[in-house]
Parts: structure tokens; C-alpha cells; sequence
């Protein structure tokens, strides 16, 4: 089997820890309610509310087309297991089947745990509820929040898996895929806080979750890294028989 091209673990996985980190210490209320302000009109509400290009096309059919890579990639993986040309790929399909999975499936339950209430919904924006801070005190309401992390932008994030399942075998590919992903995800994250359903932070937390879905995997299941060359003995070693 073939080794993978060196990667950089220890950084790429510091980085975004580090940036974890720093979203839970720094003043993130602060920028997040000054961007949210940006799309919030007084009288009308958020601009991108009741867009029809937002909800149906850029939200509901963006998403379903997601969902659609994610079915072909199943169906990849199960053609795989057959004497096809596809079996070469069985075990980078697996891998896409499992990191895209992961990365869409923890979204509901965190969303269920937290209970972050999104913009919209909050007494600065038009709504009824208070607002609550990712950690901390959360006061009784009629409708638990469903907005940590953003679902949506995990649609687009998610298929930084894609990166890492190109970059050993289409290593050009692979960055064309990343920076794909990362403008998808930007693009359906800035869609939604036009709507009101998200803070910025909601979809940066969601960004860093699914990187660091997409890159355990691909080290559990894809990395093979090059065998270490053990030095050959010097003549002081060999044997003098």
C-alpha cells in the first residue's frame, strides 16, 4: 500500500483547538450582536428573512444537493465492495462516508444540549426570548434554542472531507476541494445570518467541529504514513565472524 504525503497533525490540530479555546474566553456577544446588526432593520426585520433565494434555493436546495453528494458516496462505497474500477477507492469512499457523517450527525444533539437561542428569536431582534451565553446560566423559556452549532453551515463545511480523501491520490484536486468547501460553508453561514438564524460564532464553532472530524478520520482510517529507515549498522556493529 502506498504511503501518504507528509502532514503537518500536531499544527493542524493545535490551531484549531487554540481557536476553541479563544471563542470561549474572548468577547464574542459583542461581535456577534454587531454583525447580526448589519442585517437587522428596526421595522422589517432581518433582511434576509422572507427571501425566497435564501430559504428555497441557497438553504433547501443547497442543502438537499449535499445530501445527494453524501447518497453517492453510500453508493460509491457499496459498488466498491464489488470487482469494479471503484474498488481502488473503497477505502477513501469509507472514509468520506464516515467523516461526513459524523459531521452532520453531531449538529442535533449539541443543538439539543445547548439550547442557544438564535437571533431571531431574541428580545434585541424583534423576538420574545433573552438572550443566554453559549456557557453559562440559561433561563427557563416556553422554546428551548435549536441554534449551536449552524446546521447549515455544516452542509457546506463538511465536505472539507473531500480535501482530505483527494489529497494522497488527487493532491491538485484536493485543494481545489478545500477551498470549495470553505466557500460553501462561508456562503451558506453569511446566507443564514441574513435570515436571523445564526450568529457568526455559531458557524465558525460548526467550520472548526467538522475540521477536526474530517482530520481524526482521515488519520485514523486514510494516513499511511512513510516507515521510518532504520540506520544501517556501522562497522564498529558488524559481526567479526
Amino acid at each position: 500500500m502506498s504511503t501518504s504525503r507528509p502532514f503537518n497533525f500536531l499544527l493542524w490540530s493545535a490551531l484549531p483547538l487554540a481557536a476553541m479555546a479563544l471563542l470561549l474566553v474572548v468577547d464574542v456577544p459583542h461581535l456577534d450582536f454587531a454583525l447580526a446588526r448589519l442585517f437587522y432593520d428596526p421595522q422589517g426585520g432581518f433582511i434576509g428573512r422572507h427571501s425566497a433565494f435564501l430559504e428555497d434555493v441557497l438553504h433547501d436546495r443547497a442543502k438537499q444537493a449535499v445530501i445527494g453528494l453524501g447518497v453517492l458516496a453510500v453508493a460509491g462505497l457499496l459498488i466498491s465492495l464489488l470487482p469494479t474500477r471503484l474498488r481502488q477507492w473503497r477505502r477513501p469512499l469509507g472514509y468520506l462516508v464516515l467523516a461526513l457523517g459524523l459531521s452532520t450527525a453531531i449538529v442535533t444533539p449539541l443543538k439539543a444540549v445547548t439550547a442557544v437561542q438564535c437571533p431571531w428569536s431574541l428580545t434585541e431582534f424583534g423576538g420574545v426570548e433573552p438572550y443566554s451565553p453559549l456557557l453559562g446560566h440559561h433561563p427557563y423559556v416556553d422554546k428551548p434554542g435549536r441554534c449551536w452549532p449552524g446546521g447549515h453551515a455544516s452542509a457546506g463545511f463538511s465536505l472539507l472531507a473531500l480535501y482530505f480523501a483527494l489529497r494522497d491520490r488527487r493532491p491538485r484536486l484536493a485543494r481545489v476541494a478545500l477551498v470549495a468547501a470553505l466557500a460553501l460553508g462561508s456562503l451558506f453561514s453569511l446566507g443564514r445570518m441574513m435570515q436571523g438564524a445564526h450568529f457568526l460564532s455559531h458557524n465558525l464553532w460548526t467550520l472548526l467541529f467538522d475540521w477536526m472530524i474530517s482530520l481524526v478520520c482521515y488519520r485514523l482510517v486514510l494516513y499511511r504514513p512513510a516507515p521510518v529507515a532504520l540506520p544501517s549498522p556501522g562497522p564498529e556493529l558488524a559481526d567479526p565472524s
